[in-house]
């Protein structure tokens, strides 16, 4: 054990030693709290080696700070009380190409006492890869990320009014070439910095709403994964701001028009085999990939309040728009809640799945750690999945939809929490102390935009993400 922290000490000197060799003078550890918002402490290039051996301190009340930077409590956390220590993750340790003289990394929570915090999200996300991994599965996941990008107001970046209107730099259609033109320069840089800090772009493209782009990534394995869209949006924010530009990655960042989703893509693999191309077996799905996702399926409505946190995120939710607002699954149909992608018959690792349903507010962690939770809960109680359904869920009449089985997710963040509050399957994968706060965080969101209107909740949780 002593011979192991010697080497790891080491290690940290020698990256600390390459970092500033390299310019690199500060290093950010992120930490993603229960609203969604990244946090950081920075420590200096040559402090690393310390903060890697003795962690850097903060307080256990960032757990349950709301998005608008208000501080409430559940009957775990809050208040001035107690330390914990940071401790960056020197495996995820990255130069920042956006941000000359830093670099970033990741941070797992500990007591005092060198324990495990009970409400580190980003050790839940391992917990519960580590739990489908004594289960014989592996997972594999990425995220698409969304965001839209408008000019940055005139004398400092972040001063802008709430009734501003917005200054998009490009005015192309939907999907249109058009806009990749207008911002050619900026959608290459995006794409070289993100290359350079060793993030693997799948394709990045135009979407429906004014301004809006989405990238996406190759997966990996479920933590990789969360860090991996942390350090997307905050590469494009950087990137962003050399170009004189703003990016909000806000579920609704206009309210009445399509918002930001941030899709989650999952495949399970067992002895290094895809259970998404089994011979013979409906929808190629193998008996535990088919309970899997039966197990994410019934946890949805529990599910929102994680992958959708925010008051803003019900604004997104809308019939008809892609988002997947009805608790149902389909082959390739892109309004399922839960949607199953077949992949190129000639391709051995294709085939995976997409929770359609989340958004860039929430914590990166705790969703892909939920959905695990959820999925292996499914293999335990043996779920079977419904049968697929096709076209527009919203198009259909209300005894249809009856006749069907299909029932819209819930449409406020009340019901979500309401749901996830009486989740024994994710409260107990969770822990009372995680789970606690979490509620505590969506209870004080319900109450702060209680009675705020659309474009009110819109404007004031625009810039927060």
């Amino acid at each position: 054990m002593g011979s192991r922290a010697a080497e790891q000490r080491q290690e940290a000197r020698q990256l600390a030693a390459r970092l500033t060799a390299e310019g690199v003078r500060n290093v950010a550890l992120t930490w993603v709290d229960n609203a969604g918002i990244a946090r950081v402490k920075t420590v200096p290039a040559e402090r690393l080696a310390a903060a890697a051996e003795r962690g850097v301190g903060m307080s256990p009340v960032f757990d349950v700070f709301t998005s608008d930077d208000a501080i409430t409590a559940s009957d775990h956390l809050g208040g001035p009380d107690g330390d914990l220590r940071l401790f960056p993750d020197l495996e995820r340790v990255t130069t920042l190409a956006a941000q000359p003289g830093w670099a970033w990394a990741p941070a797992d929570r500990y007591d005092q006492l060198g324990l495990p915090h009970p409400a580190c999200q980003r050790q839940f996300a391992r917990r519960m890869t580590e739990r489908a991994a004594a289960a014989g599965l592996e997972l594999r996941m990425g995220f698409e990320t969304e965001w839209v990008v408008t000019r940055a107001p005139a004398g400092h970046p972040a001063a802008t009014g709430a009734d501003e209107p917005l200054d998009y730099p490009c005015t192309g259609p939907a999907y249109g070439m058009t806009r990749v033109v207008e911002l050619s320069d900026y959608l290459r840089d995006v794409t070289e910095a993100l290359s350079v800090q060793g993030i693997d772009v799948l394709q990045l493209h135009p979407e429906y709403a004014p301004g809006q782009f989405e990238v996406t990534t190759a997966p990996g394995d479920p933590v990789r994964a969360a860090d991996d869209v942390v350090l997307v949006r905050e590469t494009i924010r950087a990137v962003s701001v050399r170009h004189g530009l703003r990016a909000s990655f806000a579920p609704s960042v206009v309210a009445g028009q399509v918002g930001n989703g941030c899709h989650l893509h999952l495949s399970l693999y067992r002895d290094g085999t895809s259970l998404h191309r089994t011979p013979d077996a409906p929808w190629g799905l193998a008996p535990d990939a088919s309970a899997f996702l039966g197990g994410i399926l019934g946890a949805l409505p529990a599910l929102l309040a994680l992958g959708c946190p925010s008051p803003a995120s019900y604004l997104r939710l809308q019939p008809s728009h892609w988002a997947g607002v009805y608790q149902c699954w389909g082959v390739e149909n892109r309004e399922a809640a839960l949607r199953l992608i077949t992949g190129a018959p000639d391709d051995p690792d294709g085939g995976h799945a997409e929770v359609k349903t989340f958004d860039a507010a929430a914590n990166p962690y705790l969703a892909v750690g939920a959905v695990i939770a959820a999925g292996l809960h499914g293999i335990e109680s043996a779920t079977r999945l419904p049968e697929p359904q096709t076209g527009d869920p919203g198009v259909l009449g209300v005894r249809e939809r009856a006749r069907r089985g299909i029932v819209r997710l819930p449409a406020t963040l009340t019901e979500a929490a309401d749901r996830l509050e009486k989740s024994a399957p994710l409260y107990e994968a969770m822990g009372e102390v995680l789970h606690g706060a979490v509620l505590a965080v969506r209870r004080a969101e319900e109450a702060h935009f209680a009675e705020s209107e659309d474009d009110a909740i819109a404007a004031a949780t625009r810039w927060r993400w």
